[in-house]
């Protein structure tokens, strides 16, 4: 699993299975993706307005990629 925040945009990425070569996209909530991989199996995870909607300090005990 991997975790990405792209500051700029304001994008936080969770991916769960990053083999899964075809997804489909379906919105969850507004704001929130979900990528569904073979089996509609969740393979990723996409938040937007993620400084709204997430606490991002508490993911500092997460080993996480920021993107500048």
């Amino acid at each position: 699993m991997t975790v990405t925040y792209n500051k700029k945009t304001d994008l936080l990425f969770i991916c769960l299975d990053p083999s899964a070569k075809e997804v489909v996209n379906t919105e969850l909530t507004d704001g929130v993706v979900l990528e569904l991989g073979e089996n509609d199996r969740i393979v990723g995870i996409e938040i937007l307005d993620a400084s709204r909607r997430v606490d991002l300090a508490s993911l500092l005990s997460v080993q996480y990629a920021e993107v500048a």
